[in-house]
């Protein structure tokens, strides 16, 4: 037997000051999709995710609210941990940063860092931005504001270790130029070599016990805890195994792919990228920086009450509804627009109307003319056969081609070219009125035949992005393997589905959503609960 190919997906470890949003469930379901594309393909893969949960934002927060930071913790990672299965996300695994593990693996890097003369004790003084737990310098703050977020930073000076960044500036810029998708998109590849390019400073890694308890002690001086940001990024060593399974480690690391917001890029192309080099371990294989979501045009915040609920969603509409808007709206890196209009429009057009109306009339037309059983293709195959067929096979290898590059959004392009060419087939066919004329039996047979093919190479395909639905596919069609266990391309060529196969008719896979019925639905949610907020506003005047 082959040996299997290695593939390390990653998602940032999402800060447990927040609770989850539409930007970590963008993410998590991006990777998780290029998780199950990859096994289809037949690579061995670990897809990993979890919390960062250190640094002076919990610590405050925790504060405020009268509980330990790790109370707070665990409090908010569920939050997270119980998201993913509602929105069909499997990780392989959750890496918590208060892990026992973690800290291990932690304190070996800032060692090996320290042993070989890469962090040194100095003093830092200079300005420091709690909501993003950055340091930045006097040039690159202006106004006391932080130059990422805008909210205001703090001025301090205290003892400080220093991780040597500046010594890897040359060698970074090489690496970069070495490995040219190294750093995707090709537009944020180019922000970061202006950076590198203006001058790297050393980096604060640590703050004083004095300063900051909430985090991971550095090994060899109980005065100092290791600087959230540096403590992060070590995760991803920690999931596959650094200092502790060195066999997993060698297999999945050179293979690893972090998928993360452009807000932090500059972290994990930079500090990462140099903290490797300067622990003799290769860099990730690729940094992929998607872009962010606007709320009907308006960046989404707190304060004006549009941020994006996965939970809500997911209860309002489809979980696969919302993982294929999110993947097929825009061009995976660039910024896009949510609204709960264009969400309906993809549930009606795309889903209900292309795809949905295609797997229930081929069904019901195998249920009235087959008994229910995946014909014979008997007889030469005529114009409209061979077009179809030969489409699939085109489809299916630009689609392998588009996903390989991450783009979702032209991979479900390609699939719904075939599942649009397949109704069209049915039109061109009139399968309704070959059933009325018993001497075209033979004819009719090889239509359903084919319209069966390509369903079932369609639901293989729409698995990485859609895995509910096209277990649903699956199941109408009467397939009894694991869809889960196919392989891409060798289980979507055509006659995979075996004639004799008894199909299940079931439910439609999504009704359409009446517009008008749903603005109903919504002006009523909110009115329920406005007349539950005077409620309790009238309770408390009352008592």
């Amino acid at each position: 037997m082959e040996k299997r190919k290695a593939y390390y997906i990653t998602t940032p470890i999402y800060y447990v000051n927040d609770v989850p949003h539409i930007g970590h469930a963008y993410t998590t379901i991006a990777a998780d999709t290029m998780a199950r594309y990859k096994r289809l393909r037949g690579f061995d893969v670990l897809f990993a995710t979890g919390t960062d949960e250190h640094g002076q934002k919990i610590a405050k927060s925790a504060e405020k609210m009268g509980v330990e930071p790790l109370e707070l913790a665990n409090q908010v990672v569920l939050k997270f941990k119980n998201l993913w299965p509602i929105l069909n996300i499997k990780p392989d695994d959750f890496v918590r940063t208060t892990e026992k593990r973690h800290e291990q693996v932690v304190q070996k890097l800032f060692n090996r860092l320290y042993e070989k003369g890469d962090i040194y004790k100095g003093e830092y003084e200079g300005w420091y931005c709690v909501a993003c737990e950055a340091f930045w310098p006097e040039s690159q703050v202006e106004e006391n504001k932080c130059p990422d977020c805008g909210r205001p930073v703090e001025k301090f000076k205290e003892e400080s270790y220093f991780f040597k960044m500046s010594k890897y500036q040359d060698r970074l810029l090489q690496h970069i130029k070495d490995h040219p998708d190294c750093i995707k998109p090709e537009s944020r590849k180019n922000e970061i070599i202006r950076f590198i390019e203006r001058g790297l400073r050393d980096q604060s890694v640590t703050r004083t016990r004095a300063s900051l308890e909430w985090g991971i002690d550095v090994p060899f001086d109980s005065e100092h805890v290791i600087y959230v940001w540096f403590d992060a990024l070590i995760n991803y060593l920690t999931v596959a195994g650094y200092g502790i399974d060195e066999k997993k480690f060698n297999f999945y690391w050179p293979e690893a792919v972090h998928l993360i917001g452009k807000d932090i890029l500059r972290f994990h192309t930079i500090i990462w990228f140099t903290m490797l080099m300067a622990a003799d371990i290769a860099p990730p294989k690729m940094v992929f920086s998607h872009g962010w979501w606007t709320m009907e045009g308006e960046k989404m915040s707190k304060s004006k009450g549009n941020v994006v609920d996965p939970y809500q969603i997911t209860e309002e509409f489809d979980a696969d509804a919302f993982r294929y808007f999110l993947l097929r709206e825009l061009c995976f890196g660039q910024d896009g627009n949510f609204s709960k209009k264009l969400l309906i429009q993809r549930i009606n057009y795309d889903l209900a109307n292309d795809l949905g109306n295609l797997l229930s009339r081929t069904v019901a037309m195998t249920k009235i003319f087959c008994d229910r059983k995946i014909p014979e293709p008997l007889g030469k195959d005529e114009k409209y056969d061979v077009e179809l067929r030969e489409l699939a096979k085109d489809m299916v290898e630009q689609f392998i081609q588009e996903m390989d590059q991450m783009s979702f959004n032209v991979a479900l392009e390609n699939i719904w070219t075939l599942v649009r060419r397949t109704n069209k087939y049915i039109d061109q066919t009139e399968p309704w009125i070959l059933g009325r004329d018993e001497s075209k039996k033979e004819r009719l047979n090889k239509v359903i035949f084919h319209l069966a093919q390509s369903l079932q190479i369609i639901s293989v395909l729409v698995y990485p992005f859609m895995p509910a639905t096209a277990l649903k596919i699956w199941k109408q069609l009467g397939i009894e393997e694991a869809i889960e266990n196919m392989l891409i391309p060798e289980d979507t060529k055509w006659g995979k589905l075996k004639p004799g196969t008894m199909v299940s008719p079931g439910e439609n896979l999504f009704p359409r959503i009446d517009d008008k019925k749903k603005d109903g639905q919504e002006h009523a949610r909110k009115k329920k609960t406005l007349k539950k907020k005077k409620l309790k506003l009238n309770l408390k005047s009352k008592n």
